[in-house]
């Protein structure tokens, strides 16, 4: 009609899936990039833990600590990262969370005691604790449901890699420019990381506002409805057993070959990385196997039935490490296990935007982040405490055993999948939601 305003309306999801075909992967390949820093950034600390610990005269529970407070970071700063990727979209809220944390860890460098060391640890953690909600929240925005465990698996898998690439690094670092120049590199290629970001990421990615913005909103749901579900415990409890399992073979595993295996620095750098280079490919394969069932038509509740009680079953190979003489057995055994626990934790991921709407995950990612926080403030003081105390093997059987709690939580609370095993992905998430 002359005169009228015709109605625009806000792009579905599916025309964004089709505008974003292509650059979605370019998008992937940065969201790996900067976990790969983001976990280079971590182990720096890990790796120097045997130079660190003389220079500062820091004892198993003083360095627990220092481990611990990077954990109590990421758990203050998880939800409201969380609650800024759903306001203002991942385009904006990666870069200044990229920017917040890669100062941390620069800061590191000029520290001159323990104390200082922990505070700034804790510093970075409030920033890094938005990598997994960032690039949650962009995933979910560009990736079909049947892709979407894939998508996780691999940007998980960053994790991993800078696991990897970090020994060898580090100490080339260590021993050519001084430990101090081992926390200002990984700060540098944060620096440069989030321009690019920043240039490559689409401006209106999403329905409703610019950035990856929702017309329906992050303030639709607020904090109280999503803690009322059954389905917002399951998941935090889940990842409340599962996250300190992996923290611990980033954090303890060099201290373990430096004090348990008798191994000398120089060792560590060649050899530390064969058990994280082993569990690589441990989230592609079960970001790869989730669509895989799926495309055979199996439902998303036995889908993750599957591959997360296997894998869980697969973690307890970590059982066998304390009592395995020959010190390359026990690297590939810890790579096994590490193999495991990526499995796994790719299709934990999957499960938050199984039960969650796409406006609500990056609050719901922060919020298991905030459990996943907690545990990983908790144990790395009891671990310091075992080891002083008794040994390693505790722990280790500790850790063999917490994977399946975690699985088992997310199916028994879970009363989206225990409801409703049948329903598709789309029907299933945000069905407590609507």
């Amino acid at each position: 009609m002359p005169g009228s305003n015709p109605k625009i309306e806000a792009p579905t999801v599916e025309s964004v899936l089709r505008q974003t075909s292509r650059r979605r992967w370019v998008i992937l390949a940065l969201i790996f990039t900067v976990t790969v820093i983001n976990f280079i950034d971590r182990q720096t600390l890990s790796v120097l833990a045997p130079v660190l610990r003389a220079t500062y005269h820091l004892s198993n529970e003083a360095y627990g600590r220092i481990v611990a407070a990077l954990q109590f970071g990421m758990m203050s700063g998880e939800f409201p990262m969380g609650w800024l990727m759903d306001r203002i979209g991942a385009r904006l809220g990666l870069t200044a969370a990229v920017l917040w944390w890669s100062a941390a860890t620069g800061a590191q460098a000029f520290t001159r005691t323990g104390i200082q060391l922990g505070i700034t640890r804790y510093w970075m953690g409030t920033g890094e604790a938005g990598n997994y909600p960032g690039g949650m929240k962009a995933l979910s925005r560009i990736f079909s449901r049947e892709q979407r465990t894939l998508a996780i698996g691999i940007f998980n898998s960053g994790s991993m890699i800078g696991a990897t690439i970090a020994p060898p690094l580090i100490v080339f670092l260590m021993q050519t420019y001084g430990f101090r120049a081992a926390f200002l590199a990984p700060a540098l290629l944060g620096a440069i990381w989030a321009p690019i970001w920043w240039s490559l990421h689409p401006r209106h990615q999403t329905s409703g506002s610019s950035d990856g913005g929702s017309s329906d909103g992050p303030l639709r749901t607020p904090l109280t409805a999503l803690l009322k579900q059954s389905s917002a415990w399951a998941v935090m409890l889940c990842r409340f057993s599962i996250g300190p399992v992996i923290q611990f073979y980033w954090y303890w595993i060099p201290s373990y070959l430096y004090s348990f295996r008798h191994m000398s620095l120089t060792q560590i750098g060649f050899l530390a990385w064969i058990p994280f280079f082993l569990g690589d490919t441990g989230g592609v394969l079960g970001g790869w196997t989730a669509g895989w069932l799926q495309r055979r038509k199996i439902s998303i509740y036995r889908v993750r039935q599957i591959t997360m009680y296997s894998s869980s079953l697969l973690c307890m190979t970590s059982l066998t490490v304390p009592y395995l003489n020959n010190a390359a057995a026990a690297l590939i055994t810890l790579g096994v296990a590490i193999l495991a626990h990526n499995f796994l934790s790719a299709n934990m991921f999957g499960a938050i935007t199984d039960l969650y709407p796409d406006h609500t995950v990056g609050r719901a990612t922060g919020l298991t982040g905030v459990a996943g926080g907690l545990s990983g403030l908790l144990f790395p003081l009891l671990t310091g405490a075992l080891v002083d105390h008794i040994s390693y093997t505790p722990v280790f059987f500790l850790i063999a055993f917490m994977p399946l709690m975690g699985t088992l939580a997310l199916f028994i609370l879970g009363k989206q999948y225990r409801s409703s095993p049948t329903l598709s992905p789309q029907n299933l998430s945000g069905s407590e939601l609507q």
